[in-house]
């Protein structure tokens, strides 16, 4: 599963298409710009073994510079472009990378990093011509050849995934020094599990630096699908797209879900949806009335899967969620191994009874969060890795989750960490303690709540609420921002300073089910 064979197969099939444009990449093209890409890498001295982050929009060059870096041996390390300037500092400093590619609206923020940065060489697509340090992508690649490099390794994504400091944390897996045909990648998952095939049109109505859209997206080059890419999701315009461009299968997020079902029904039945057989979703826990409602519109054509960069995951049907609502499924793939352990003892617990849920690391490698070998130690036991989820296992075997260990939020399938929150909120002179944490949120699953308790003399209110979320918004990516802010005379501290979030939080989820919308 290979981009270079299904361009030697099929070179004249779009491997590309930004929605139903004239803006596509055959495979033949793909193939050519990769090469040219990683000679490019090459030519600016990446070696085998580096990192190339890529902070662009949902565009066809994030598919030459994820099949370019792929196919030379080196780390992808996608950004998130919500991020501020010193976010993707962070990153890029972290990852130590060697060159970082943008485009018109997401160079400023990563530039402004590289300043700082001088090993880190930025390109830009769309320059148009050199500017100083700034690379243009076109002419890059213009300069190189398109034949293969003599000798070409796979690669592999380093995504980004904050941690219980609130800092992000790349979650990286060994690089085996082989062939690139050689080494099972998502493609394998992607055929073995959801049943992609050659000649499979692939929707992705998600932003390409999250690392399922991403992984889908391109690994869908190694099946022969062509995946056609949303710059932005629109509930009618996915639709749309459906039918215009006859999708077979599509990857969603709970939120997109929400969205479809709000459509009027004169406008959900202007469109033709029956060449799609398989509408795959993740990231977030979905609502049971809402994963429902699609099956009723859509037909059992819902397929779930619950995992995590770190670990292994589990998948469920539609015809088995039926029958066991709330389930997340039974692990993929054959001899993969899931348990629940004693969150205190790690002990293995009662068939039924609550606990961490382990597995075995996914495609059977151990992964690392880069430079935290201390975080990295703790998400292992016996061989198996945990992503921190809460949830018990019925008798057939069938995975449901309850709650996080963390206090992570999801809001949107996009994951939230309350500490870095936290920590800018304290930065404020009108705030003497804080607590960030996730409440319910009919749409995004999870909104961000912050409880404050002022400083003295500060008056607690509407106008100091608004104050301190655009005291956030300078510093963090928009989505971090608290939603709503509440204020408390006294937080639950005990007499070492341990703050017991969960009787604050508790009292915003009564009446649910679970911590997990």
């Amino acid at each position: 599963m290979y981009l270079g064979d299904r361009a030697e197969a099929h070179p004249d099939r779009v491997a590309l298409r930004m929605e139903d444009s004239d803006e596509s990449m055959s495979y033949a093209e793909l193939e050519a710009a990769s090469n040219r890409f990683a000679h490019a890498l090459a030519a600016l001295g990446a070696q085998p073994g580096d990192v190339v982050a890529v902070m662009l929009d949902n565009c066809l060059e994030f598919g030459v510079a994820w099949w370019g870096t792929i196919r030379s041996g080196m780390y992808l390390t996608t950004i998130n472009w919500h991020l501020a300037a010193g976010e993707v500092e962070y990153i890029l400093e972290n990852s130590e990378a060697k060159v970082v590619v943008t485009g018109p609206s997401t160079a400023e923020a990563a530039q402004r990093a590289c300043r700082r940065l001088p090993h880190v060489v930025a390109v830009q697509v769309g320059l148009g011509s050199e500017r100083g340090p700034v690379r243009d992508f076109a002419t890059l690649l213009a300069d190189q050849p398109e034949t293969r490099l003599p000798v070409e390794l796979a690669g592999a994504p380093m995504f980004y995934s904050s941690g219980t400091t609130g800092r992000p944390k790349g979650i990286k897996a060994r690089l085996t020094g082989r062939h690139p045909r050689e080494v099972p990648s998502v493609a394998y998952w992607m055929v073995s599990q959801f049943g992609m095939r050659d000649g499979d049109r692939y929707l992705n109505p998600a932003p390409l630096y999250h690392g399922a859209p991403a992984s889908f997206t391109f690994g869908a080059q190694a099946i022969g699908a062509t995946s056609v890419i949303m710059r932005r999701f629109d509930a009618e315009r996915a639709l749309a797209l459906i039918d215009s461009q006859k999708i077979t299968i599509s990857q969603w997020v709970p939120t997109m879900f929400q969205r479809l079902l709000r459509l009027d029904g004169a406008t959900k039945a202007r469109y033709d949806l029956s060449s799609m057989r398989l509408a795959v979703h993740a990231a977030a826990p979905c609502p049971p009335s809402v994963k429902k409602a699609m099956i009723d519109w859509w037909g059992p054509i819902l397929l779930e899967y619950y995992g995590a960069t770190e670990c292994g995951a589990t998948v469920i049907t539609s015809e088995e969620w039926l029958s066991r609502p709330g389930s997340v499924g039974r692990p993929w793939g054959a001899g993969t191994r899931m348990t629940i352990l004693d969150v205190q003892s790690r002990e293995p617990v009662d068939q039924g009874a609550e606990g961490l849920v382990y597995f075995d690391p996914l495609d059977a490698h151990r992964i690392e969060y880069y430079k935290d070998p201390e975080r990295t130690a703790g998400i292992y036991h016996d061989g198996m890795v945990t992503a921190g989820d809460i949830g018990f296992v019925d008798e057939d075997g069938y995975l449901y989750l309850t709650d996080r260990l963390s206090n992570m939020i999801i809001s949107g399938g996009v994951n939230i960490y309350p500490q870095e929150i936290e920590h800018c909120l304290i930065e404020h002179p009108a705030v003497l303690d804080v607590a960030v944490f996730g409440i319910p949120d009919e749409e995004f699953g999870e909104q961000v709540k912050a409880v404050v308790q002022p400083a003295p003399g500060a008056a607690p209110g509407p106008e100091l609420a608004e104050e301190l979320r655009q005291h956030c918004r300078r510093r963090l990516a928009h989505f971090k921002v608290p939603r709503t802010i509440d204020f408390a005379e006294q937080m639950p501290r005990d007499d070492n300073g341990k703050l017991y979030k969960r009787r604050l939080r508790d009292a915003y989820w009564e009446g649910h089910q679970t911590s997990i919308i």
